[in-house]
C-alpha cells in the first residue's frame, strides 16, 4: 500500500464547470473578459441552485453564456444510469461518468436508523443518508467487501464525488435547506487516498451545496497519515475508523492495510486525532460468523478501545457471490453488543438497508446482472 496518486480526470482540460471553487470560477470568469463577481454567480448556480446546464444560468449575461458554450465548457455532472429500488426505501443509483466509467451512490431515508417516515419524497422535511464513493472501484481490498473485487480503476474528482449529492438531491427533489440531509463518505474505495479531491468536495458540499460537515462522516480502513493531516482542516467530516478485528494477526487476514499501518499507529492517530466538542470517533466492526464475532473478540475491542472519545458501529455482515463468510448469529451479535456496551462503551447495531439490492455495506459492486 503506497501514498502514490491514482489516475484522475482533470476538470481544466476536460472544461468541466462542476467541481470548479469559487477562486477558479472567478479566474475563469475574469479570464473570459467579464468581472469578477461573475465566478459567485457560476458558484451560486451550480451548487446551490443546482442548474442542469450554463444555459439555465440566467444571472449571466447572454455574451458570457454563450462564451462559456463556445468554449466547450458544460456541467459535466455524474448522471443516473439506473435507480434500483430495495424493499425498505434504499435506493442504489449506478452513475455514469464523463469518461463511460460507472460508480454506485446510496439513497437511504431516514437515515440508518430504519425508522418510517410519512410515505412522502419531497423536501428537506425528510431525514435521509446518501452514501457517497470516492474512487472507482478500490485498492485497499478488504476481504469481506465486494467492490474489493473490482479492483482500482482511478480516483473522483472533486466535482464527480460532489456531484453525486447534487444528482441524487435533484432526482429526489430535495431542495435547501438541506440540515436534515447526512452524508456517508461510505461507497465505493478509500477517501483518504483520494485525499485532495475529497477534501476539496467537502468543501464544496459545505459552501457550495449547503450541507453542514457535522452532517458528514468519512470512513477510512485505516490510513494513518491522512487521518493526522484531517485532523487539521478547517472544514472536515467526523471520522469514522474500519476496525472489524483487534488484534493484528486477524486484521492483517481481513485487511491487508494494516501490514503497512498497523493497530497500534492506527489507534495512536486515533487517541490525537482533534475532536470538537461533543464529537466521538466511530469505529466500525464488521461481524463475520465464527471469525471475529466471540466474547474474545469482543473483550480485545475493549482493551484497544480503553480510554478513548469512541462509539462503535456493529455491522453484521452483508452477504454477496464470490465471498466464503457468513452473517453471525443473531445471538453472538447481541452478546458482542452486551459486552461493549458493559464496559462502557456505547455499541450500536447497524441496521441493514437495501440488502436486497446489494446497497448494503460492503456489497457495492458495478454488476450488470443486477440490471434485472
Amino acid at each position: 500500500m503506497t501514498l502514490e496518486p491514482i489516475r484522475c480526470m482533470n476538470f481544466q482540460s476536460q472544461r468541466i464547470l462542476f467541481g470548479l471553487d469559487l477562486q477558479e470560477l472567478t479566474e475563469l470568469s475574469e479570464g473570459s473578459g467579464q468581472p469578477a463577481y461573475r465566478g459567485h454567480q457560476l458558484f451560486q448556480a451550480l451548487y446551490r441552485e443546482r442548474v442542469s446546464s450554463s444555459s439555465e444560468i440566467t444571472t449571466l449575461p447572454k455574451d458570457f453564456r454563450a462564451w462559456l458554450s463556445r468554449e466547450g465548457y458544460r456541467l459535466g455532472l455524474p448522471t443516473i444510469d439506473a435507480p434500483f429500488h430495495s424493499s425498505d426505501g434504499t435506493i442504489r443509483y449506478l452513475m455514469k461518468l464523463e469518461d463511460g466509467e460507472t460508480i454506485e451512490t446510496v439513497w437511504m431515508p431516514e437515515g440508518d436508523d430504519g425508522e418510517e417516515g410519512d410515505g412522502s419524497d419531497s423536501g428537506s422535511r425528510r431525514r435521509a443518508t446518501i452514501c457517497i464513493s470516492s474512487q472507482v472501484g478500490c485498492a485497499v481490498n478488504c476481504q469481506f467487501c465486494l467492490t474489493a473485487q473490482l479492483g482500482m480503476k482511478r480516483n473522483l474528482t472533486a466535482g464527480e464525488i460532489a456531484g453525486q449529492v447534487a444528482a441524487v438531491l435533484c432526482e429526489r427533489g430535495v431542495a435547501p435547506p438541506l440540515e436534515r440531509v447526512n452524508l456517508v463518505f461510505m461507497g465505493m474505495g478509500e477517501p483518504l487516498l483520494n485525499y485532495e479531491n475529497f477534501t476539496k468536495a467537502v468543501r464544496l458540499l459545505v459552501e457550495g451545496i449547503g450541507i453542514p460537515e457535522s452532517r458528514m462522516t468519512v470512513s477510512t480502513a485505516g490510513i494513518v497519515p491522512r487521518i493526522y493531516d484531517l485532523g487539521q482542516e478547517p472544514v472536515r467530516p467526523k471520522l469514522a475508523i474500519s476496525l472489524t478485528a483487534a488484534n493484528d494477526e486477524l486484521r492483517t487476514r481481513l485487511m491487508p492495510i494494516n501490514r503497512k499501518w498497523n493497530l497500534e499507529k492506527l489507534l495512536n492517530a486515533a487517541r490525537e486525532f482533534p475532536l470538537r466538542s461533543r464529537e466521538k470517533l466511530t469505529f466500525e466492526y464488521v461481524l463475520l460468523r465464527g471469525v471475529n464475532d466471540s466474547l474474545r473478540d469482543a473483550r480485545e475491542v475493549v482493551e484497544r478501545l480503553r480510554g478513548l472519545r469512541a462509539k462503535v458501529n456493529l455491522i453484521a455482515w452483508n452477504s454477496g457471490p464470490g465471498l466464503e463468510f457468513e452473517t453471525p448469529e443473531e445471538s453472538s451479535v447481541k452478546e458482542f453488543q452486551d459486552l461493549l456496551i458493559r464496559a462502557g462503551i456505547p455499541a450500536f447495531l447497524r441496521k441493514p438497508r437495501g440488502r436486497d439490492i446489494y446497497a448494503a455495506c460492503g456489497q457495492l459492486k458495478r454488476t450488470s446482472e443486477l440490471r434485472a
